[in-house]
């Protein structure tokens, strides 16, 4: 048995290294940042030497379960395949891609800027962060079920709401979280808001949004996407828990599954900013995925509310962008569709930011997927969801 097996890892081995992408030696060593890499710029870090692919993930500090692609489920050749193509920049230029399936990292690879050990940009991911966030302080009574669908106004005590734009008053949490506020805002104002944070921090940010805005109407309540919305979210979970948002995050989130290795950009009263600026590495991902994947329960505990949940995977409204595949739904800053293989039907949730980056929750299949990268054409969903879901169908 121990010959067969050991024959097994060797051929794996062979294949790799003849990829050119790793060392027969290294297959179980995923790539370290070094201790000058650490302090840099992500922008600045060299490319790895050579790509890291392995079928068989090591155990590490974050002490996810791990098994090995292929006997415990999965195909190993299209999924290598795939590893090639990613390591070859086929596919634009990406970082990482693990895959777990029934609770195991079963695949785990880093390519030009990945890092086991390295936060990664999350782009717009942090906006599915936001809305978890959200969750948690839910589950935690600070906001209920029923007041996702009272007015944003009403969470707000110091704001003045005597010179509001028409309708800017009944917007909703819900709406927010689902991209309907309808706040519209001309290029020249969204200018000034990215370049003058100072001008518009804390309240001033929410009066601004409020004030400034176009008329809201039932016509411009439709789905758009836009920063506005998650940063109001961000504002009420700031005014509702108790000391400050970036606090709640650290206590109430983060290290609850032993996170510790994130940033969040603050904004300039130190509140993290709900629809961009968030990094964490690939295991971490993986880690929510997992939260996610077991309905918000972790080790036990409830962590987020399963209810909020169940609501925010929902398909509320049609992710309409040009640049947004035909199909997409959006819930509470998450998407959602629907992958027919086969005659069959699979939901896939995800969350997605420029870049490339993912986390795609697959239930039927009990599979999540990582992917992290810096490709701008961002064009890799596709390539993934073929190579990936029927390796775990059929495999």
């Amino acid at each position: 048995m121990f010959t067969r097996f050991k024959k097994k890892v060797m051929a794996t081995s062979f294949l790799l290294a003849s990829f050119g992408l790793i060392s027969a030696e290294n297959v179980h060593q995923a790539p370290r940042a070094t201790a000058e890499e650490v302090k840099m710029d992500f922008w600045d870090l060299p490319p790895l030497e050579k790509a890291f692919i392995s079928t068989e993930p090591e155990m590490f500090t974050d002490k996810l379960k791990v098994g090995k692609l292929g006997l415990d489920g999965g195909n190993k050749a299209s999924i290598l395949k795939l590893a090639k193509e990613l390591a070859e920049n086929e596919h634009g230029k990406y970082d990482s891609l693990l895959i777990s399936h029934k609770d195991k990292l079963l695949f785990e690879s880093y390519f030009n800027s990945g890092r086991i050990d390295l936060a990664h940009f999350q782009s717009s991911v942090t906006k599915g962060f936001t809305s978890l966030v959200l969750a948690r302080a839910i589950q935690l009574g600070y906001v209920t079920m029923a007041e996702l669908h009272k007015p944003i106004v009403s969470f707000f005590d110091d704001l003045d709401t005597s010179n509001l734009s028409a309708g800017a008053e009944l917007v909703t949490l819900h709406q927010a979280l689902s991209m309907r506020s309808g706040l519209r805002f001309s290029d020249e104002q969204l200018k000034d808001f990215r370049t003058n944070r100072d001008k518009y921090k804390g309240t001033a940010q929410i009066q601004a949004f409020l004030e400034l805005s176009q008329p809201v109407t039932k016509a411009s309540q439709v789905y758009k996407y836009q920063g506005s919305d998650p940063i109001l979210v961000m504002h009420v979970i700031n005014s509702v828990v108790p000391g400050s948002a970036k606090e709640f995050v650290e206590r109430e989130f983060f290290s609850k599954m032993g996170i510790t290795n994130y940033k969040w950009r603050l904004d300039p009263i130190g509140m993290p900013i709900g629809d961009n600026g968030f990094d964490l590495n690939s295991r971490d991902m993986l880690k929510t995925g997992k939260l996610l994947a077991n309905n918000g329960k972790w080790k036990n505990e409830q962590l987020l509310s399963a209810e909020y949940l169940a609501a925010a995977f929902e398909p509320i409204t049609k992710a309409s962008e040009s640049w947004q595949p035909e199909g997409f739904n959006y819930g509470y800053l998450w998407y959602q569709t629907d992958i027919v293989l086969n005659n069959k039907k699979y939901n896939v949730t995800l969350t997605w930011g420029g870049g490339g980056n993912r986390i795609i929750l697959v239930n039927a299949l009990d599979l999540i997927i990582v992917i992290t990268g810096q490709d701008m054409e961002d064009k890799v969903f596709e390539p993934l969801i073929e190579a990936i879901l029927p390796a775990f169908i059929n495999g």
